[in-house]
Formats: structure tokens, sequence, C-alpha cells
């Protein structure tokens, strides 16, 4: 028997796992600091009107936002066709506005930022004016009067098709 052992042709080494740990932690961290997270579950339909003058709002203003139209089709059945009012995650009634604006601002916005808070309406194009009417005057009394309609950017005569 000799010493030395000849080496197996067409044999390759083991693949070294040491470093694959390192590598998921990476990816890990990487996608924990990148990702968004939705913060609302839209239970209304929001397509939105398209509009030709549009501005952005800036990123350090406080925002509160109001959620109007026909519920979705997996809410229809239990709250009807009419369109509605989401604050946060939930259905509500014009007279739940005045006291959601003001836990939103005392609880997310901050209390010493009323006189710059913004309200943003997300209305479907479908809704009734109506209801958009009712929630402006809600805002009205609260002296909320910074309103902001979110729209779509393009021609506005396209929200006259269909």
């Amino acid at each position: 028997m000799s010493k030395f052992k000849k080496k197996k042709s067409g044999e390759l080494p083991p693949v070294s796992t040491a470093a694959l740990p390192d590598i998921v932690f990476m990816l890990l961290f990487f996608f924990m600091t990148v990702t968004v997270f939705k913060k609302d579950d839209f239970k209304v339909a929001q397509e939105l009107p398209f509009a030709d003058q549009i501005q952005k709002l800036d990123k350090t203003d406080p925002v509160i936002y109001i959620y109007a139209g026909k519920p979705s089709d997996r809410y229809q059945d239990q709250v009807g066709t009419q369109a509605k009012i989401q604050l946060n995650d939930k259905f509500a009634d014009v007279s739940e506005i005045k006291d959601y604006w003001f836990n939103t601002l005392n609880n997310e916005v901050g209390a010493q930022n009323r006189l710059i808070a913004i309200t943003a309406l997300k209305v479907d194009n479908e809704t009734n004016m109506g209801l958009v009417a009712d929630i402006k005057q809600k805002l009205r009394e609260i002296n909320a009067l910074k309103i902001n309609y979110t729209t779509k950017k393009g021609e506005f005569s396209k929200n006259l098709e269909k």
C-alpha cells in the first residue's frame, strides 16, 4: 500500500456554508429597513378622479386622511352599496369625524401642529357630492380648514368618460 492516494478525478469539493448566516441576516436587515407597510386597509373604492393642475404636499406637513366611496365588493353584503366614509380601518358616520380628527391629531400628528394640519380627502370619483359636502361641513365646525383633495394627474376630461 502506498502512503499517498491518488485524487479521484471529477469530484468537486463540498460547498462552504460558513458565510450563509451572514448573508441571510444582511438580506433580512435590508428588507426590514426598506419595506414600507400599508397604513390602511381600503374598504371603500379608491378610483381617484383626474386633475391637470396638481400640487404635491410636503413630506413634513401633518396629514389626516379621510376616505369616502362605495364599499368594496367584499363589504357590500354587510353595509350596502351606498357611499360610506372610512376612518382608519372602519366604516364611520359623518358625526364621528370630529373625534377621529382630534384623536389622530393628538396621537400621530401632534397637538402643536393643529394649525398646519391638512385633512386629505381621498374620494372615489363615483361618490355623491352630498357626502363630500357633509364631510366638509363637519370639518368647518372643528375649524379644520386646510383640505386637500387627492387626485391622479391627467386631463380632467377623463372624469367624464365611463
